[in-house]
């Protein structure tokens, strides 16, 4: 397994700190359901690491774990299972995975429980993207939670499952 899955997989260590202070959030993204539903938002800030994303979602399968991806386009058209967000954010080409030889896409990021309420609380570092104007920008883009789990290694999406929740990152 190589550095950058080790770093990706260690920051889902994030998904339980609650009181993580952070900086003011230098992107916004709405999430809906696919009924159309507000379902919440996420917070994405630069750090000289990545873009750490805080994200708060309702409406989810309770006691769960869902797996949360960058998607490659900036529309969530609930009318169309949100398949408008296109595949995953994947500018250098790499193969889909944390634990796939070659991956991971730019936009896969570990999997987030769920807990009992159906409400996602995460907060997730995406070492491989940024805020800044070149090809790792995500703004944009769209943020994609699947009502299963990415195996990390299936190719090419990781066997993730219908999309339920999708936010455009502005």
């Amino acid at each position: 397994m190589n550095r950058r899955c080790l770093a990706l997989i260690a920051s889902g260590a994030l998904a339980g700190l609650a009181a993580v202070p952070a900086a003011a959030a230098d992107a916004t993204a709405k999430f809906v359901t696919a009924d159309g539903s507000d379902a919440g938002s996420a917070e994405l800030t630069a750090t000289g690491s990545g873009v750490l994303i805080s994200a708060e979602v309702t409406g989810l399968p309770a006691d769960s774990w869902v797996a949360f991806h960058i998607h490659e386009t900036g529309t969530c058209d609930p009318a169309t299972g949100f398949k408008s967000a296109g595949g995953h954010f994947n500018p250098l080409g790499a193969q889909h995975g944390l634990l796939a030889e070659g991956g991971p896409h730019a936009g896969d990021m570990p999997n987030q429980y769920v807990g009992a309420d159906g409400v996602l609380h995460a907060q997730v570092l995406d070492p491989f993207v940024t805020l800044v104007d070149g090809d790792t920008d995500v703004r944009g883009l769209a943020i994609v939670i699947h009502d299963g789990t990415d195996d990390y290694v299936s190719q090419p999406s990781g066997d993730a499952g219908n999309r339920i929740a999708c936010a455009v990152i502005e």
